[in-house]
């Protein structure tokens, strides 16, 4: 049995009460606007983000019926960003189904985009959740902060490691971060304890995106070859960052030249893809990955040894150990 079909059967009745919540939620009286909700309801995947909620709630304390809301609420709001991000980046699809731009072009998209989201805020104020709905608010704005960085340092492509480790954190990490956190409050655990949560969910998240990044420039079982949609993209992530910071200047300079001038050529990409991978890029973020793995897992020591603790353990190392 797969890690993840493991927990789901760990938290079966969890995520049953998660999804009626989350249903209820998906649904509107304007028809266009349903049948919008709906397709995307049919797109959920692996559910993590309602795992580390629920997982979270009990390592910390208890699940109470706040914690579905609140991971319906994470898992509402992180349905908006992927409606937007496909506008933004003019994505057909997603998951295998058509984007929501893509069916219904860009302004019904986004509007249905700020739908999801306001849903997701209205349901927490409605309930008095104040502390989630702070975690949540927090976890948005970092999210467009670091959205907008990377556009900005993209334009230059003078992106340090220091710099990528703040755009990821903002991007990703806070996600999973917020998802943690927001799994403790709902147990009624203490300000400690969920900002330890919170910590916790921001290492993994880190993680994660290196992971993500990491693929970019390995072969796929499944395609064969490396995607190098980053390069396509301009995107300055930690392989190629590290494979710069080890050449000589004028190298440097001819590596940025091909993401700057030729990274709609296949074979410039596939060129710096080979040399990221000679230059130990892969390596070099395979390390740190590994890094904020273990400083998450860590975080853990203090807890009380339980079945729901070491499905928490196991999702973290599912995380750097994915194959897509």
């Amino acid at each position: 049995m797969s890690v993840i079909k493991e927990i789901q059967q760990l938290l079966a009745s969890d995520l049953k009460q998660f999804e009626a919540v989350f249903k209820a939620a998906m649904n509107s009286q304007v028809p266009l606007l349903d049948l919008i909700l709906r397709y995307i309801h049919r797109q959920k995947g692996k559910q993590m983000r309602p795992m580390f909620v629920f997982l979270s709630a009990y390592v910390a304390g208890k699940p109470s019926e706040s914690t579905a809301r609140a991971a319906s609420l994470i898992e509402l709001l992180h349905t908006a960003t992927l409606v937007h991000d496909d506008v933004v980046d003019e994505a057909e699809k997603r998951r295998g189904f058509f984007s929501i731009n893509a069916l219904w072009k860009n302004k019904i998209a986004v509007l249905a985009g700020d739908f999801l989201l306001s849903k997701g805020l209205s349901m927490a104020l409605e309930a008095k959740e104040y502390e989630v709905l702070e975690i949540v608010s927090e976890a948005t704005r970092e999210m467009a902060e670091g959205e907008l960085l990377q556009i900005e340092k993209a334009r230059r492509l003078d992106i340090q490691e220091e710099i990528y480790f703040e755009i990821i954190r903002k991007k990703t990490a806070t996600l999973i971060a917020s998802c943690c956190a927001v799994g403790a409050a709902s147990a009624n655990a203490d300000q400690a304890v969920v900002k330890k949560m919170y910590k916790f969910g921001e290492y993994i998240g880190i993680a994660f995106q290196l992971k993500d990044d990491i693929f970019d420039f390995q072969k796929s079982n499944t395609i064969g070859k490396p995607l190098g949609i980053d390069i396509k993209e301009q995107k300055m992530t930690l392989p190629l960052i590290y494979m710069l910071n080890q050449l000589p200047l004028l190298e440097r300079r001819k590596a940025i030249y091909t993401v700057k001038r030729h990274h709609n050529k296949p074979e410039s990409v596939a060129k710096l893809i080979d040399q990221v991978n000679k230059g130990g890029g892969i390596e070099y973020a395979e390390q740190q990955m590994f890094l904020y793995r273990d400083k998450a897992i860590n975080l853990l020591a203090d807890f009380e040894e339980s079945d729901h603790k070491l499905a928490l353990i196991k999702l973290v190392n599912y995380t750097c150990t994915r194959t897509k």
